[in-house]
C-alpha cells in the first residue's frame, strides 16, 4: 500500500513478551527493501548486496578463484561467490546450511586450530579473503571500534598466510578503525580503499576495507 507515491511504513502491534528492541528489529526488517529483494531473489540475507556491490566495483570474484569467508553464517556471501564460480571455504561460530560449492567449518576463527584447517581445506593460496565478522556489541562506540580493530588486524595477517599474490582481502570495520588498518593494509597490498556499500543501514556505523594486489614479499617498512 502506498500514499502520495510512497510505501506506508508497516507497523506491529506491540506483543506480551517482546522487547522494545525487538520490537524495532522486527519493524525494520519489514520496511526494509533489501530484506525484500534479498527474499525474491533466494538469498540467505539482505547482505548480499554488499559484496555484490563491491564486487562490481572492484571485480573481486572470478571463475575458478578459491576464497575464504570469514564469519560466513547465514551464507550469502558464500552463496554469491559460488554463483560467481568460485571454490568457497566458509567458517563460522554458527552453522551454515549447505551450498553447493561452498565447503563449510563450524568454529571460531581465532582459534589456531581453526586456522589451520581453514588452510588444509583450501589446499593452496586464496585468492580472496572475506570478513563479514563482527565482535559482540558493548554499546561504547570506541571499545567497539577497537575490538573490530584488533579483529581486522588478525584477519588481515591471517590472509597474508593465505593469499597468492595478487589476492584481495575485504574487511568489515567500524567507522574510524580504517586509521589504525590501513598503514597495515598498504603496506601489504598494491591498493586499499575503504568503501560504505549503499546496502549498509542508515544507522550503521560499518564500513569495509578493501585491499587488493597482495604483495607476498613486501618491502620493509
Amino acid at each position: 500500500m502506498t500514499t502520495a507515491g510512497r510505501p506506508l511504513k508497516a507497523r506491529l502491534k506491540t506483543a506480551k513478551g517482546r522487547t522494545v528492541s525487538s520490537q524495532r528489529w522486527l519493524e525494520r526488517q519489514l520496511n526494509d527493501p533489501y530484506v525484500h529483494r534479498a527474499r525474491q531473489e533466494g538469498w540467505r540475507a539482505r547482505s548480499v548486496f554488499k559484496l555484490q556491490e563491491l564486487d562490481e566495483r572492484f571485480g573481486l570474484l572470478r571463475r575458478g578463484a578459491k576464497v575464504l569467508d570469514l564469519g560466513a553464517a547465514p551464507g550469502s556471501w558464500s552463496q554469491h561467490a559460488a554463483k560467481k564460480g568460485c571454490r568457497v571455504v566458509a567458517v563460522d561460530l554458527l552453522p551454515i546450511e549447505p551450498i553447493a560449492g561452498v565447503e563449510r567449518l563450524e568454529g571460531d576463527f581465532l582459534d589456531p586450530t581453526v586456522q589451520a584447517r581453514l588452510a588444509e581445506l583450501l589446499g593452496g593460496p586464496a585468492q580472496v579473503v572475506l570478513s563479514d565478522m563482527a565482535t559482540p556489541s558493548t554499546g561504547q562506540r570506541a571499545v567497539d571500534r577497537l575490538r573490530a580493530e584488533a579483529l581486522g588486524e588478525t584477519v588481515l595477517d591471517f590472509a597474508a598466510e593465505v593469499l597468492a599474490p595478487g589476492g584481495a582481502c575485504v574487511v568489515k570495520l567500524i567507522k574510524g578503525g580504517e586509521a589504525a588498518l590501513m598503514p597495515r593494509a598498504a603496506a601489504r597490498f598494491a591498493t586499499a580503499k575503504v568503501v560504505r556499500p549503499k546496502a549498509t543501514r542508515a544507522d550503521s556505523s560499518e564500513v569495509f576495507l578493501v585491499a587488493r594486489g597482495f604483495k607476498a614479499n613486501p618491502e620493509p617498512a
